[in-house]
């Protein structure tokens, strides 16, 4: 299990980056973002709703694992969170980057609740659920940049 949780938390190791783990988190999640992309819209939000509580589970083993909360290591949460970013975004190379810089920048200013979900729950809810905020957050802005270009 601690193999597994390893894995899943750094997702696949990028979590592992010496500097902005977040960010190469985030990065990593690309790939998997474009796989579901081809998923009808209520699939890929069932998709992501499950993938966000599985995030949660494995965060909490993750915690123990490296011994502290929110560890720079988890990046399984920036997974979930730039999925909920991309939430009926049109697939473009312009789109995920708008959509990568959008969620970066809502993910490191935590705007409430991010913020309160971040500083008061301290298990895998509380590592996830900000980012999920974030991904909120991030989504409408997107959607909004999108239709400006």
């Amino acid at each position: 299990m601690r193999r597994f949780a390893f894995v899943a938390t750094t997702w696949f190791g990028t979590g592992l980056a010496p500097v902005a783990s977040g960010t190469v988190g985030t990065v990593g999640a690309i790939p998997f973002y474009l796989a579901l992309s081809r998923l009808p819209l209520p699939l890929y939000l069932l998709t992501t709703v499950a993938f966000t509580l599985f995030a949660c589970w494995v965060s909490c083993f993750g915690e123990e694992l490296y011994g502290e909360h929110d560890s720079g290591k988890i990046v399984i949460d920036e997974v979930a969170g730039f999925l909920v970013t991309m939430t009926a975004v049109a697939v473009s190379w312009q789109s995920v980057l708008v959509g990568f810089f959008m969620f970066r920048l809502f993910d490191v200013t935590k705007p409430q609740p991010a913020r309160w979900f971040d500083r008061h729950l301290k298990n895998g809810y509380g590592v996830v659920l900000d980012d999920i905020v974030a991904g909120v957050y991030a989504c409408i802005a997107t959607h909004l940049i999108m239709r400006l270009l």
